[in-house]
């Protein structure tokens, strides 16, 4: 069983009868404002899912398909994004630091 939680670790934002996020299909899901640090999502279906506010610093989305998910405002500090599918997705502004 796994229980995603917002930031503030107090609400239950989904409950799965799962033992890993690794292939889930998470498409369409609510997950705005979650707590996914260091999760490894790889593989995951992820379409139209509703990541806006999410902490997704240091998780690993690697193949993952964000076909059009909402990351409006998502922290995406260190997460790994290789081969995932962004296609319409709705995407943070960065800022990139001059050097």
């Amino acid at each position: 069983m796994i229980t995603i939680y917002d930031k503030k670790g107090f609400n239950q934002l989904i409950t799965l009868d799962a033992d890993t996020f690794v292939g889930m299909d998470l498409s369409n899901a609510n997950l705005a404002e979650a707590n996914l640090v260091q999760y490894d999502l790889s593989d995951a279906n992820l379409q139209k899912a509703n990541l806006s506010q999410a902490d997704l610093r240091l998780a690993n989305l690697t193949n993952a398909d964000l076909r059009g998910a909402n990351l409006t405002g998502a922290d995406l500090t260190g997460t790994i994004l290789t081969n995932a599918k962004l296609t319409g997705a709705i995407m943070p502004i960065v800022a990139i630091p001059k050097r």
